[in-house]
């Protein structure tokens, strides 16, 4: 059995990492030394200090990575990990990372007899932990066969959507609709509040009736009425996967999409440093007077 090679130990990739070295023989690596240690203390996995130092037999690669420049950069040029794997590897691209770039990295790999995939997630961190992520695929049928065994420790649903660069593509567009939720359900209970309805009753109201999403169910009882705002997954990257989709959609009309993330990226100045996703409630002065969620406001 190969070794598998996890690059990127942030919010999301330390829990699968953890969960992956559980099943798998898995090396770490990290630019921060504290999560390599922490998932070498909880999983058994082994530490990598560099990358031009990585164990004989590693035969998988899993990237957890935040931009398509990241991954480029570990895996091109002269000293990057396509040139260095041993043909008959799997690269795995787990974060969310731009379609056409990896379609060419997929390309790349084939070329020299590496199969690649994309398979970024969604979830957040609860469903990292819990190994319940909803993970999108992109590449050949062979490929995605012989990732499923790495994919399987992590996700609970895992949908082939197409080829090299589709699970990208539909990740974005995930993303898209997720953030324009939570904006929306935003805009319906300031209006509420306006009119003299509590914000924790019009969630409830939502979540008992047809305007109810994963966003209403969740992320505004949990991190948005709370005031926490601490569901680990950052705006910028939100808006980062947004202007992906966005980009996708070129030629198109989407009117309504244009205008959540026309709105959601000029306000990005107002929310000080490193904001969290669900502060788009912030946004609409949601969470300014904390409260704990009743049974009503979520099923979760």
């Amino acid at each position: 059995m190969s070794t598998t090679l996890f690059i990127g130990l942030g919010h999301m990739g330390a829990p699968m990492a953890i969960r992956h070295a559980r099943v798998h023989p898995t090396a770490v690596f990290d630019v921060s030394g504290e999560a390599v240690a922490e998932v070498v203390r909880s999983a058994g996995a082994v530490a990598v200090d560099a990358l031009d130092n990585l164990p004989a037999d590693v035969g998988v690669v899993i990237l957890m990575l935040p931009t398509s420049r990241h991954v480029e950069s570990i895996l091109l040029g002269a000293e990057g990990l396509l040139t260095t794997l041993a043909r008959g590897s799997i690269v795995i691209d787990m974060g969310s990372s731009e379609p056409d770039s990896t379609r060419a990295l997929a390309a790349e790999a084939a070329r020299r007899g590496i199969d690649y995939v994309d398979a970024p997630v969604s979830g957040g961190v609860p469903k990292a932990v819990s190994g319940e992520l909803a993970i999108m695929v992109g590449g050949t049928t062979a490929a995605v066969e012989r990732a499923m065994p790495h994919l399987d420790v992590l996700g609970a649903s895992i949908l082939h959507v197409g080829p090299a660069g589709a699970g990208d593509a539909a990740k974005a567009l995930n993303n898209l609709v997720s953030a324009s939720n939570i904006a929306v359900a935003s805009e319906a209970l300031s209006i509420a509040e306006r009119f003299g309805i509590d914000p924790g009753t019009m969630t409830a109201v939502l979540n008992e009736a047809t305007g109810r999403s994963q966003a209403t169910e969740l992320k505004f009882p949990r991190y948005i009425l709370t005031g926490s705002f601490d569901s680990g997954f950052a705006y910028d990257l939100m808006l980062k996967d947004m202007s992906i989709a966005m980009g996708i959609a070129d030629g198109l009309e989407t009117p309504v999409v244009d205008t959540v993330f026309e709105t959601l990226r000029g306000s990005r100045g107002r929310l000080g440093d490193a904001p969290d996703h669900t502060e788009i409630g912030r946004l609409y002065g949601l969470g300014t007077t904390p409260h704990d969620p009743t049974e009503k406001e979520t099923s979760k």
